[in-house]
Parts: structure tokens; C-alpha cells; sequence
């Protein structure tokens, strides 16, 4: 009962923090488990596997909150994730062959490269978005250009020029998805990423969107959390079945990371944009320093 008590403090505080930032929580768990803070010093292989639990925990929490406030962009979500799952599944078959020390050196550069990249971003100064139904069609009859009867539009384009690209299918309200191409590049390495860390991809997730692909920061943290879930069940399911996930330490941090993904997914639309990145870029900071020193033996 005792050990539980830091299981279930730090992973309500990683739940927290996932769910606002879009990132699962993981980014903070796999640290705090292999690092000894909670009381465990473990592998961080098995850190992994409980952090992939958690990930699946936050998503769950927090997506339908997303979805209900129309804050989270489904359709973007969905076409990103098909290629992050094959990603994921990927990564989970080849995550037990990559030594423990490498993967802690691969977890420190990609949180300092993440954490310089957002720092460079530009200053959003955007309301939160409101989006389409998850159902609704990003390019509506009404808004279409009327046709001639003929399969010509009334501008003289033909019904298949007319036709909404896939960006515009994707975009929503006040800004249109750009570079789907290395967009889904980035969404497939974020898989890899996912199973090898146990993150839940949003560490890569989150900068994609909202760096290469121009989605508000607040629209690319909720999408990534719909997202998250799914990623990490595809490699849980192979961490699973090769004994990398120990129930004792899984179950209590599960529970923390659900209370703490609540409170987060219920509060997010209250915090400051800028504060969001700015809390993103420190902790991603923190977090590299604890894990470079582990990867280097110190």
C-alpha cells in the first residue's frame, strides 16, 4: 500500500500534464520510474511498458472531453493514426533488441530536439477553435460552388476540380492543414518513437501538427490525446505478451494517470496558450537532462 502512494501522486501528476500538453504522460513516467523518484529504479524497458499502460489511461480519460467541446480535429486525428499505429507496431517488434542505454540516449536527443524546435515557434495568440461536428464534412453543400447541371461548376471548373482536396477535408475553422505528405512521415516515426519510449508518439505528434502542418497548438494537444490511445495499444499488446509489463507497478500508476488526465482534459481550455509551450519546452528540457545522465552512466 505504501509503494502505491508514490504510484498513484505521480502518475496523477503525469496524467495532468499529458492530458494538457497532448503528450500521454509518458514523457514524465518513464523518467520518474527509471530515475528512482516514486521508489522504483526499473529498467527502463519495463518503465516502458508500464508508461504504454498509463498512455492508453490518459487518452481514455481525456478524448471524449476533446471530442464534446468540438476541440479536437477527428478527422486529421484519424488519417494521422493510421499510419502512426503501423508505426507503433514496428517499433514494438524491434523495441527489445535496441540496448537500455540507447534508448535512453534516443529519448534525450528527441526531447532536446523537441524542446528547441517549439521554442523557435511563433507566438499563437489564437482563441481557442471551435470545430465542425466530427461528423461534418469540412467543405459543406451550402459552401460549394453550385453546379451547371452538367458536372460543371458554375465557375467553369469541372465537378472533380470542385471537389474539396483532402486538406480542406481535413482542415478546420480559421486554418488549413498544409505538408500532409511529410505530415504522415512524421506521424509514422512518431509510432516507432511510441513503442521504443513508451510516449504515445504526442512528443512528436504535438510539433508536427503544429509546426509543419500550420494546426493551432491547442487543436494539435487535443488531437494528439485522441490519438495516443490508440498508438500505444498497438505496441502495449506486444510488450504484453513478451512479459514486459508489471501489473504491480502498472495498476497504481494506471489509476493516478486516469485522475490526473481528468482533471487536465476538464481544465485545458482555461490555460494560456503561450504558458502551455512554455511548460512544454521546461519539462521536455528537465526531462532530457535526467535522461542524458542515465544514458551516459552518471
Amino acid at each position: 500500500m505504501e509503494a502505491g502512494v508514490p504510484l498513484l501522486v505521480g502518475g496523477a501528476a503525469a496524467g495532468l500534464f499529458g492530458s494538457l500538453l497532448g503528450l500521454g504522460g509518458g514523457i514524465l513516467i518513464v523518467p520518474l520510474l527509471t530515475i528512482g523518484v516514486l521508489g522504483f529504479s526499473l529498467p527502463i524497458r519495463e518503465a516502458v511498458g508500464v508508461s504504454l499502460v498509463s498512455v492508453i489511461v490518459t487518452s481514455g480519460a481525456s478524448a471524449g472531453v476533446y471530442l464534446q467541446r468540438h476541440v479536437a480535429n477527428l478527422r486529421l486525428g484519424m488519417l494521422l493514426e493510421l499510419f502512426t499505429a503501423t508505426g507503433a507496431l514496428v517499433g514494438g517488434t524491434i523495441a527489445f533488441l535496441v540496448p537500455d542505454r540507447l534508448l535512453s540516449g534516443l529519448f534525450t536527443f528527441l526531447l532536446v530536439y523537441t524542446g528547441l524546435s517549439m521554442l523557435r515557434t511563433r507566438t499563437d495568440t489564437e482563441a481557442p477553435v471551435d470545430l465542425p461536428d466530427a461528423d461534418g464534412p469540412a467543405t459543406d453543400a451550402a459552401s460549394a460552388p453550385p453546379s451547371a447541371g452538367d458536372g460543371t461548376a458554375a465557375d467553369g471548373r469541372t465537378a472533380e476540380a470542385a471537389r474539396p482536396t483532402l486538406a480542406a477535408r481535413v482542415s478546420g475553422p480559421g486554418y488549413l492543414v498544409r505538408d500532409i505528405p511529410r505530415g504522415v512521415v512524421g506521424a509514422s516515426f512518431a509510432g516507432v518513437v511510441s513503442a521504443l519510449l513508451g510516449i504515445g508518439g504526442g512528443l512528436i505528434k504535438v510539433p508536427v501538427m503544429h509546426l509543419l502542418m500550420g494546426v493551432p497548438i491547442r487543436v494539435a494537444t487535443s488531437t494528439s490525446n485522441l490519438m495516443i490511445g490508440i498508438t500505444a495499444s498497438a505496441s502495449a499488446v506486444i510488450y504484453l505478451l513478451r512479459g514486459g509489463i508489471d501489473p504491480y507497478v502498472a495498476g497504481p500508476t494506471a489509476v493516478g494517470v486516469f485522475v490526473g488526465a481528468t482533471i487536465g482534459s476538464r481544465t485545458v481550455h482555461r490555460v494560456d496558450v503561450r504558458l502551455l509551450r512554455w511548460l512544454f519546452v521546461a519539462v521536455l528540457l528537465y526531462t532530457a537532462f535526467e535522461m542524458g545522465r542515465r544514458a551516459l552512466g552518471v
